[in-house]
């Protein structure tokens, strides 16, 4: 496959975490729609660093690192988001604004 055909891939998985977060309110459907986008990014930068540096183990490092890192911040995400649904029972985005605890 060329560095075209990878670049088509980033840009359509951008695409389509772009329009799941500008179209869907609900939390976890927003999150993966940001998952995405942060996956298009990381096809990308893993694309230009196969082709314009080949056998460097070190870009793979910093691949893998990346994909961790997105893990983490998913599952801390939505960590929070079932704190916030089991706390006010709230699951769409616009109803989750105020995060302050009221008396």
């Amino acid at each position: 496959m060329s560095i075209q055909g990878f670049l088509l891939l980033a840009a359509a998985l951008f695409s389509v975490g772009l329009f799941g977060v500008l179209s869907q309110q609900s939390i976890v459907m927003l999150m993966m729609g940001l998952e995405l986008m942060f996956n298009a990014v990381t096809v990308a930068a893993a694309t230009f660093w196969r082709y314009l540096g080949p056998g460097s183990p070190s870009d793979q490092v910093v691949v893998v690192v990346a994909v961790v890192a997105m893990a983490v911040e998913m599952a801390v995400g939505f960590a929070v988001t079932t704190a916030i649904f089991r706390a006010r029972d709230v699951d769409v985005v616009d109803a989750a604004t105020d995060l302050k605890d009221e008396p």
